[in-house]
């Protein structure tokens, strides 16, 4: 075998689950509120007495609001994040200006109590500062890195559409089947669709699937419950929807 080629034994690199964390946490979020909130609005005016024509109306009323919140509190809340980062990120960036020497002790002693001896430390910390000081100080120190860096835009996107795209697939089952047949499709399909998400996240995310299945079934129907004894509450009050 020529010399450089690689061995039957070498792999190609390697891809890790945490790199989808930023995304797939927005996503499993938005498609699963959309799927339980939608769904249990539904099935709540529904127990309430409402006509065919509300429970739809009120699934496109939570499709749409819905949709909007998820994108506003997810860019507010991760954009937060992100702030933080970058004034963590502007301070240690002064302090490598100011005093180059300090942030090098400070990188190899956190090198040191990771298992290296100390001589080996400063040099790992000194070959480190030289090619991207900041950077290795924002992995090691900080722990912000690319794959796990905030990204307020890429979570509101996320969370909006698979919002929309859980809200919606219920809301379709709805529409479809017969008005006297629609709270009990609405429950079934949204409780089919809640433990294939819950397969899909925990496969994505490398996680056991039946038990990332079952955790969102269970509490979604739990949501879906709780509305449905709400709304039979109100109707027993004399609150029925038309």
């Amino acid at each position: 075998m020529k010399r450089g080629q690689p061995t039957r034994r070498q792999r190609p690199g390697e891809v890790h689950h945490t790199t989808r964390s930023g995304w797939l946490r927005a996503a499993v979020l938005g498609a699963n509120d959309g799927i339980v909130s939608t769904t249990s609005l539904v099935i709540g005016v529904a127990a309430a007495g409402a006509s065919h024509a509300t429970m739809l109306l009120t699934g496109a009323a939570a499709l749409i609001a819905g949709a909007a919140s998820m994108a506003s509190g997810e860019f507010v809340s991760v954009h937060s994040q992100s702030d933080i980062e970058q004034a963590d990120l502007a301070r240690e960036r002064d302090e490598l200006r100011r005093s180059p020497v300090a942030e090098h002790g400070e990188l190899a002693q956190i090198y040191v109590r990771r298992g290296l001896d100390r001589a080996l430390a400063a040099q790992v910390a000194a070959q480190l500062m030289a090619h991207d000081a900041l950077g290795a100080h924002a992995r090691d120190e900080l722990g912000i890195t690319d794959a796990l860096r905030a990204r307020p835009l890429q979570a509101a996107l996320s969370s909006a559409l698979s919002f929309a795209l859980g809200a919606a697939l219920p809301l379709g089952v709805i529409a479809w089947v017969p008005p006297h047949q629609a709270m009990a499709w609405a429950g079934g399909s949204a409780l089919v669709l809640l433990g294939a998400l819950g397969a899909l996240a925990a496969r994505a995310g490398g996680a056991p699937v039946l038990r990332g299945a079952a955790r969102v079934v269970l509490w979604g129907a739990v949501g879906m419950a709780v509305t449905a004894a709400a709304g039979r509450v109100f109707a027993a009050l004399g609150a029925s929807p038309s």
